[in-house]
């Protein structure tokens, strides 16, 4: 989609601080990050949110191994990380584009 935001930075468009990328996602540094370590994991392929997600499109459990790669060569599989989707207005999604939330760094509280 042209607008949405999250596209753009997979593009290119607008500058991201990449910690991993391949063919299917691409993850970054949130600009606002709520604990130490606070990594976007996104689906390169627009979805606006997980409503979108087909029962056989493989992009959720795809993106939540790339999480767990992502904190195993981090150090957080011993002490521990959490994962975040958030779903529509009400559930705090400002970004219309499926993203997951990876946070560590901290002993997390539920608020975050």
């Amino acid at each position: 989609m042209s607008d949405c935001l999250f596209c753009k930075i997979i593009n290119g468009e607008i500058p991201s601080t990449k910690v991993y990328e391949d063919e299917r996602v691409y993850a970054f540094k949130d600009i606002e990050p709520i604990a130490p370590y606070h990594v976007l994991v996104v689906p390169k392929k627009h979805y606006s949110s997980i409503l979108d997600v087909e029962n056989n499109d493989d992009i959720v459990s795809y993106v939540f191994s790339i999480c767990v790669k992502l904190a195993k060569d981090e150090g957080f599989d011993e002490k521990g990380f959490r994962i975040i989707n958030n779903c529509g207005d009400e559930g705090g999604q400002s970004v219309h584009h499926l993203h997951f939330h990876l946070l560590a760094g901290k002993k997390l509280s539920w608020e975050a």
